[in-house]
């Protein structure tokens, strides 16, 4: 169960994390945009930026947070069973 459960969580981070670089790529490329004088959606970014972007990376961070604490518990667990 736990294993599935990390498996599960893993899987959605790596997807996070891609949607996370992917944002900051169009990010990047429409600010450069934006300064040259040429639209490439930086408006649009803004607009999503609340309702996506901002969610995705504080769920990144509580992915993260909850998965080393699930493997910091279960190495304590192992150990505690080995003695």
């Amino acid at each position: 169960m736990k294993d599935k459960l990390l498996n599960g969580l893993n899987l959605i981070l790596v997807a996070d994390v891609f949607l996370v670089l992917l944002g900051f790529g169009w990010f990047a490329i429409a600010v450069i945009g934006d300064a040259s004088g040429i639209n490439l959606g930086l408006d649009l970014w803004h607009k999503l930026w609340i309702p996506l972007f901002n969610p995705a990376i504080g769920i990144l961070m509580g992915g993260a947070l909850l998965s080393g604490m699930i493997s910091w518990v279960s190495k304590k667990l192992i150990k505690k069973d080995l003695s």
